[in-house]
């Protein structure tokens, strides 16, 4: 739903960030099913963002900001996503800073291509900008960027962000509890690779009250979901133990919808409550 903040870690739901079966090595070739074997629901979901702990050295008096996820697409004519997420950050010094982040990405359906182009903005005033591709030749993925300069490099094994969410929908369907494997979603400079490791909780029954955009939908009242917790790390040689980048807990929907956000960034964490969700109608594949 792959925040600013990575920038000190940015968050994408459908990275992201959110998502064959088991646990596989870092590195390891990860089992491809088909690629309609989960049907993605097409939406726009709004989250609010707000201050749930502060710790470390220094504090922040306040955190909010807001995040519009728009999901579109097919198995079979790709996945389309426009992200923007604007957080303000108060220290409680007087210093407020705010970081918005735009980002565009298309996914080929069978996770083959990923074309993605982010800016990142300051205090209204824009810090970054990415532009770029990666294709998958067998096991290994090249990327192209365009900005911020024109650069080629190899990737390794990685997925990307809508072949990640498929692989934890169908870890979780088969009752497992961890999925560990290499993203790429072009973020930051585009040079960035995540080692991600995800923990499946128990299926909740779908007849548990909610209290947030999700609740009263029809589509959502029968599916099954799961608490899913994902911890990235920075892909290094490194075998000692390592501290995440960020990570991020939600409760995520057999149809690829995420509710009850939370984002940790090691020194503060900030909850995402589903105030808006607009399901969009799915056009057959051919």
């Amino acid at each position: 739903m792959h925040s600013s903040p990575r920038n000190r870690g940015i968050f994408r739901l459908g990275f992201g960030a959110i998502f064959a079966a088991g646990l596989f090595a870092p590195g390891a070739a990860v089992a491809q099913g088909p690629a309609g074997s989960v049907k993605f629901a097409p939406h726009v979901a709004i989250y609010d963002l707000k201050l749930t702990s502060s710790r470390g050295k220094r504090l922040l008096e306040g955190a909010r900001g807001r995040i519009v996820y728009d999901f579109s697409g097919s198995a079979c004519e790709g996945y389309a996503l426009q992200f923007r997420q604007v957080t303000e950050l108060d220290n409680g010094e007087g210093k407020v800073s705010l970081s918005d982040l735009r980002t565009t990405t298309w996914e080929q359906g069978d996770g083959k291509s990923f074309r993605f182009k982010s800016q990142n903005y300051m205090d209204r005033k824009q810090v970054s900008e990415v532009d770029g591709q990666a294709d998958r030749a067998r096991e290994n993925v090249a990327v192209k960027l365009v900005k911020p300069g024109d650069k080629k490099f190899e990737a390794g094994t990685v997925v990307f962000p809508t072949e990640h969410m498929r692989l934890l929908i169908e870890a979780a369907r088969a009752g497992k509890n961890l999925l560990e494997v290499a993203v790429y979603d072009g973020s930051e400079s585009g040079e960035k690779i995540y080692q991600s490791l995800s923990v499946l909780g128990k299926r909740i029954e779908p007849d548990k009250k909610l209290d947030d955009a999700a609740a009263g939908k029809d589509v959502l009242s029968g599916l099954a979901r799961w608490p899913v917790t994902i911890s990235y790390f920075e892909k290094t040689e490194q075998t000692s133990e390592q501290t995440p980048v960020y990570s991020i807990s939600f409760e995520l929907y057999d149809n690829g919808i995420s509710r009850a956000l939370v984002l940790d960034y090691g020194d503060f964490a900030v909850s995402g409550d589903m105030t808006s969700l607009e399901l969009r109608d799915t056009k057959p594949c051919r």
